[in-house]
């Protein structure tokens, strides 16, 4: 068989993080990322046991990807040569129109760039990885791979706003949801953990991280999911708030004089558990609930009850839940978070294991044999569910070509 090397590249605002793949087998040959994009930042590369690590300036993403080329090139393995089956590209919002991953032409770059508006703090970096890699690795396949795609099979009651026609059919304006690469591959991992097909399974993933959303799914489609038009709504996140009162904009715009870019801002970088507790990282936030303060006791507590609301809500959605799925930085490694949403939801017969909760391996169920309902911790690869993205789209077009 030939390479199935695939090059994943996720072009942050300021950051490009890239890991080298194999599509079949799943082993990573590479990972790394060039940070503080546009000014003096850092490259950190790691092969196998070995991190490198080293300082550059990179003005712009193509300088970021050529850093990158240079670490892979010093340090393995060296993309130069024909090896590379293609370059996998995460990008965060794929509108109503891209339902699954593409193969990047001159149309679907100008449709990323259409989707701006719906994205700007995003789609904009991720167009530039494109355009960057188009240039640094010519006639290698780049496919695109969307953040929403995974959930463009929520029924029309769950995708649909209940406002002005025009605003649905001119602005584009529904529930979107995000992080569809994690959730479709914790979803899978899931069912197999449980030694399932995913078409005969249902399971809530949460994918918790300094961003966070929830998703429920059937058979292995998304039925419902927390966030919408933007990452914004839904669960407590770091700085994000979550779900609030729709009127507040107007309030605030009344009593506080208030402007739309300020208030989005605010909800944005200035709440979640940085708003209610004056810090955004959970650790901290952990150290300082453990000693007695108030604030990050209740910013716990916020951020875990609507956790378990939704957990309720998908279930009644799924009509019965055969799993519950832990992922991201805070799900994979956060035992008290786990603790009190497992241990709040006895009405569904759900069990915490205290000790497998607190210590095991990565991936590993966290509830008691007695649960009704079993819950796991499972580690995301989305760099690995990318590159399958990749086998999948050009499968039997590379085949051919390799023939």
């Amino acid at each position: 068989m030939a390479s199935r090397t695939v090059l994943v590249v996720n072009a942050g605002s300021s950051s490009l993080k890239y890991e080298v793949v194999d599509a079949v087998t799943g082993r990573t040959a590479a990972s790394g990322m060039v940070d503080r994009i546009g000014g003096a930042g850092r490259l950190r590369h790691q092969t196998g046991d070995d991190t490198h690590e080293r300082d550059v300036t990179c003005r712009d993403h193509g300088e970021a990807l050529g850093a990158a080329r240079e670490a892979l090139r010093e340090h393995g393995p060296d993309l130069s040569g024909a090896g590379l089956y293609a370059v996998g590209h995460r990008v965060v919002h794929g509108g109503p129109r891209f339902s699954a991953p593409v193969v990047v032409d001159d149309d679907v770059v100008e449709a990323i760039r259409s989707l701006v508006p719906l994205a700007p703090l995003h789609n904009p970096a991720n167009l530039e990885g494109i355009l960057s890699a188009r240039e640094s690795f010519p006639g290698v396949p780049q496919v695109a791979v969307f953040d929403t795609a995974f959930h463009q099979t929520l029924p029309r009651e769950a995708h649909t706003y209940a406002v002005p026609a025009e605003w649905r059919e001119q602005h584009r304006v529904r529930r979107y949801g995000f992080h569809g690469t994690s959730h479709r591959y914790v979803s899978q991992r899931t069912a197999e953990l449980l030694g399932r097909a995913p078409e005969d399974c249902a399971v809530i993933v949460l994918h918790l991280g300094n961003g966070a959303s929830a998703c429920a799914v059937k058979a292995g489609r998304s039925i419902d999911t927390s966030m919408g038009l933007s990452p914004l709504e839904g669960l407590v996140m770091g700085t994000r708030s979550g779900d609030v009162d729709p009127a507040l904009g107007a309030y605030l715009a009344r009593v506080a004089d208030l402007d739309a870019r300020s208030y989005d801002e605010a909800l944005n970088f200035r709440s979640g558990l940085l708003g209610l507790a004056g810090v955004s990282d959970l650790r901290e936030l952990e150290q300082r609930r453990a000693s007695g303060d108030d604030a990050a006791a209740l910013a716990f507590d916020v951020m875990t009850y609507r956790l378990r609301k939704y957990v309720g809500a998908y279930a009644v959605a799924l009509g019965g839940v055969d799993a519950i799925a832990f992922t991201g930085g805070i799900g994979e490694n956060s035992a008290p978070v786990r603790a009190a949403v497992l241990d709040g939801l006895g009405a569904l017969g759900v069990e915490l294991d205290p000790e497998a909760n607190e210590d095991g391996e990565p991936e590993r169920r966290v509830t008691a044999v007695t649960s009704r309902v079993p819950a796991w911790v499972v580690p995301t690869r989305e760099e690995l569910e990318i590159a399958r993205a990749c086998l999948s789209v050009l499968g039997d077009e590379r085949a051919k070509a390799d023939a």
